[in-house]
């Protein structure tokens, strides 16, 4: 099997880049950020506090996550339940971050990340899929942009499903985001070493799927 991970800040394109080129490549495309705001969901959903991390390991056995392909477009399920749009929500994109630096989340998730990772040939995203989901993986890629370009991205993006947010929030969303992640205690964001940069800024969308495609097959040999 061949494995390629994407990891990078928030807002970077790693989502709809990566599932353009595994499309591409053929490959599977695994989101792991959508899957651990599927699991902030099922905690809010339990009306549970984010931090209580006794309570939420308590619930892991009931957790189920399902990333389904229908008409083409990656659709994530919950215990059965169609979350795709609600995991968008900026409620959902706070809690997230809280809710996935609990270690037992954590190893939950990963599991069955590094099972779809055995099984297929994958583009697996998120923030440490280099440095602890896949440590093996073939190709490693770190894909990133500046905050402004970032933020200008994502408020399009939930301008584009009818959102009510400013361009000033979702760059403050960004930056806070950003503070987090580089600092958490446990997996933060970080380019594993092997890891080659790519920074899309000044790319459209096109060259940088392009961009990915190439480093892909450079380095597999495809």
């Amino acid at each position: 099997m061949i494995n390629v991970a994407i990891d990078g800040p928030s807002g970077a394109g790693k989502s709809s880049i990566s599932r353009e080129a595994a499309r591409r490549l053929g490959f599977i495309y695994v989101d792991t950020g959508a899957m651990y705001r599927a699991a902030a969901v099922f905690v809010m959903q339990r009306r549970i506090d984010p931090d209580d991390a006794e309570r939420i390991g308590s619930i892991l056995p009931m957790l189920d996550i399902e990333l389904r392909y229908e008409n083409g477009e990656q659709k994530v399920y919950l215990c059965g339940e169609n979350v795709s749009r609600v995991i968008r929500t900026r409620e959902v994109t706070r809690c997230a971050p809280i809710v996935s630096a609990h270690p037992k989340l954590r190893q939950c998730l990963s599991d069955m990340q590094q099972e779809m990772a055995q099984k297929n040939n994958i583009i697996m995203d998120g923030r440490d899929i280099g440095t602890v989901v896949l440590p093996n993986a073939d190709v490693k890629i770190f894909l990133t942009a500046s905050p402004e370009v970032r933020a200008q991205r994502r408020y399009k993006e939930m301008c584009e499903k009818g959102m009510d947010v400013t361009y000033e929030e979702v760059l403050s969303d960004i930056r806070e985001r950003d503070y987090y992640d580089e600092n958490k205690p446990i997996s933060p964001l970080r380019p594993a070493k092997d890891s080659i940069l790519i920074d899309t800024s000044e790319l459209d969308f096109e060259h940088s799927v392009q961009l990915v495609v190439d480093t892909v097959k450079g380095h597999v040999g495809l």
